[in-house]
């Protein structure tokens, strides 16, 4: 059984005080990298950055979406390491449960959005 790993991104809300909110996830299923992220959570952030700083934040986390960037661990290792100050990415966790789609939608719902 191979087990699922993740990486959460979130969106910097108030970085001197580490305030932040999940948008999505990087899913490793062992053969290819999938992302996750929530339409909803993202433009609540219109409400919180200025329109320059959203329009970054929105087209980086479109990009990882499609799957552009990520193509590798060290990819998702250089994200948690050198992320900027409106977008991070948490290091690449791994859970002891198979890889299946009610598990990645178990894992989505609890770390991003409750769908």
């Amino acid at each position: 059984m191979s087990k699922l790993r993740y990486s959460v991104i979130f969106g910097e809300i108030r970085p001197e005080i580490s305030e932040r909110i999940s948008l999505g996830i990087i899913i490793y299923d062992g053969r290819q990298f999938k992302v996750r992220y929530s339409e909803k959570k993202l433009k609540l952030l219109k409400s919180l950055f200025t329109e320059k700083e959203y329009a970054f934040v929105s087209k980086m986390i479109r990009t990882l979406s499609k799957n552009e960037l990520i193509n590798s661990e060290s990819v998702i290792n250089y994200l948690s390491r050198y992320s900027n100050n409106l977008v991070s990415v948490s290091k690449l966790q791994s859970i002891d449960v198979e890889v299946s789609e009610k598990n990645i939608d178990w894992l989505y719902n609890n770390y991003v959005y409750r769908c």
